[in-house]
């Protein structure tokens, strides 16, 4: 649940991003309302996080961010505020997968990951690291792809007094599918470039970057969830995770 000082601190850094950007965000309202859920994200710049942790407003939301972000007073304030997971990038850090899972199997919320563990700048995909299917496989929890492009013109707009358009586009969710194969580097390498082939499929062409061309069979690696409606499924992933 979201806290008063949340409310007021997220409406006041909505306010901040109205003035200086055009953000396209209807397609939020396709994030299903209840039920653990792990949302998977391009990384352009540092705009990417208050947009969506700022506009998911009945969602509470966490996500991993790098320790040396506390080393800053202020964004220190705010991602303890939002309740920011500290990672230690570069090595295994089992201290931020054990929060993560706490997160979504005991308290149900949004964990937002950005798989290519480093912001691109350009907007152009990175290769997607395999930290995203351990967490799936420790956790089960369907994963739902998200795309954010147009802010990697924010700089140049920033200095023209121009405010900057960002589209935000929302796939369909699915869980990785491991059945009975060994998860060896392969393998979850494999499943990492098909999810990240899910965020390409949301943004136009010339985002693609290292996933331009690029063709697996996602079927053997991703389970699609059919349903007639987002609120059923919703409702779906409530229900499935309300005793865990």
């Amino acid at each position: 649940m979201k806290t008063p000082l949340i409310w007021l601190v997220n409406s006041i850094i909505r306010s901040i991003l109205f003035l200086i950007m055009r953000i396209d965000d209807k397609a939020l309202r396709n994030v299903p309302w209840h039920g653990p859920l792990i949302l998977v994200s391009n990384h352009v710049n540092f705009l990417d996080v208050p947009v969506i942790f700022t506009h998911l407003i009945s969602r509470p939301v966490t996500g991993f961010v790098k320790r040396e972000t506390w080393d800053n007073p202020v964004m220190g304030f705010l991602f303890t505020l939002w309740g920011g997971i500290p990672i230690d990038r570069g090595v295994a850090d089992f201290d931020a997968f054990k929060a993560a899972k706490h997160a979504l199997l005991d308290e149900h919320k949004i964990l937002a990951v950005a798989p290519e563990g480093t912001r691109s700048e350009d907007g152009r995909l990175l290769r997607g690291k395999p930290g995203i299917t351990i967490l799936a496989s420790r956790t089960g929890v369907p994963i739902l792809p998200i795309a954010c492009f147009g802010h990697e013109n924010f700089k140049h707009n920033f200095r023209r007094l121009k405010r900057t358009p960002i589209t935000i586009r929302v796939g369909e969710p699915f869980r990785c599918k491991f059945d009975s194969r060994e998860k060896n580097k392969a393998v979850l390498l494999a499943m990492t470039d098909a999810i990240m082939l899910e965020i390409a499929d949301l943004l136009p062409e010339e985002y693609h970057g290292e996933y331009a061309g690029v063709d697996i069979n996602r079927e053997m690696y991703l389970e699609y969830l059919d349903s007639p409606s987002r609120e059923e499924i919703s409702q779906a992933l409530g229900k499935q995770f309300s005793h865990a």
